[in-house]
């Protein structure tokens, strides 16, 4: 962390020096991403309350209890500093008005596949952007502060982004960034309820899902889901793609994917889980990215969902002929 230190808190003097910040996640955002920009809009709130400062972007219905996101003129972006949270190139970013600013600053924790910004800050070690956010809190004590409702966005990024501290770069650093939200007045309750509830039509998906599941010949577990398919069931796209881990508990499925027809650009994307085997490598060579057990791929169409499976078919029996 030491060397990453220095970086954060050049990040904390660009602040700062600007009297306007804009933060902005990625495209299609899930817990992680609002979640590290409404409460890094909070910190920077909370610790400079004489600063403009806005969280941007789309919203996602599941994560409502967060809190609003803002919506600004082009002229906002004059002088500002420009924060980009969770988001690996710049193709995904929620706004693309984030060249009109001032400073670019790059916060995430995917492999670097594009490089960019003013000040750049990369943790492929840190499992969620949200613990990032916290890192640079931290480096930058005792000047910063946060409120409860901080500390609740910064919960649900990490809380999400680790599979509920089950994955790959959980580690004592993660659960002293819980104890530091604890410390700022967290109450995770609200959290939980929130992402614990489901819908009577999410749940009669999610028997849907369990009962037409497929598997390659080497385990890779997988459900195609088209827009009439999410209509039949009165789901949108987001809540369906929210099921990607039901595929998880299958003994013999190192890999699971979950394909879903984008209803507003009628495109094919997919969700790739592992429990073992590098994923992250297959989804780059399918236009996508992410960690190594955890990525997305942006497919285009189903022709090429059915490449995409014949490749991590290929990965799923070199990681069973390993394991023999």
């Amino acid at each position: 962390m030491s060397a990453l230190n220095g970086l954060y808190q050049d990040v904390y003097q660009a602040i700062t020096t600007h009297k306007t910040i804009i933060i902005i996640p990625h495209q299609r955002p899930d817990g992680d991403c609002l979640g590290s920009a409404i409460g890094l809009k909070d910190i920077i709130q909370t610790s400079f309350p004489d600063k403009h400062v806005y969280a941007i972007g789309e919203e996602t219905g599941y994560l409502k209890f967060l809190g609003s996101l803002d919506v600004i003129e082009d002229e906002v972006f004059k002088d500002a500093c420009v924060i980009a949270v969770d988001t690996a190139n710049q193709e995904r970013m929620a706004d693309p008005r984030y060249t009109l600013g001032k400073t670019l600053i790059k916060i995430d924790h995917h492999i670097n596949i594009d490089s960019y910004g003013d000040i750049e800050i990369v943790d492929t070690s840190s499992p969620a952007a949200a613990q990032m956010i916290m890192d640079f809190y931290t480096a930058n004590q005792p000047h910063l502060s946060m409120s409860p409702s901080g500390a609740q966005a910064l919960f649900t990024g990490i809380l999400t982004d680790t599979g509920r501290f089950k994955y790959d770069g959980v580690s004592e650093r993660t659960f002293l960034a819980v104890a530091a939200l604890y410390q700022n007045g967290l109450d995770p309750k609200p959290v939980y309820a929130a992402l614990e509830v489901m819908s009577e039509a999410l749940i009669r998906f999610k028997g849907y899902v369990l009962l037409n599941y497929q598997k390659t010949e080497h385990g890779v577990a997988y459900i195609k889901i088209t827009k009439a398919l999410c209509d039949e069931f009165n789901v949108s796209t987001e809540e369906a793609s929210s099921l990607v881990n039901e595929l998880s508990h299958f003994e013999d499925a190192p890999i699971w994917v979950l394909f879903n027809e984008y209803e507003d650009e009628k495109v094919v994307r997919a969700r790739i889980r592992s429990k073992g085997p590098n994923i992250s490598i297959t989804a780059n060579a399918f236009n996508g990215g992410g960690h190594a057990k955890a990525s997305g791929a942006n497919l285009g169409t189903w022709d090429v969902a059915d490449q995409l499976l014949t490749a991590l078919n290929e990965v799923a029996s070199t990681y069973k002929s390993e394991e023999k």
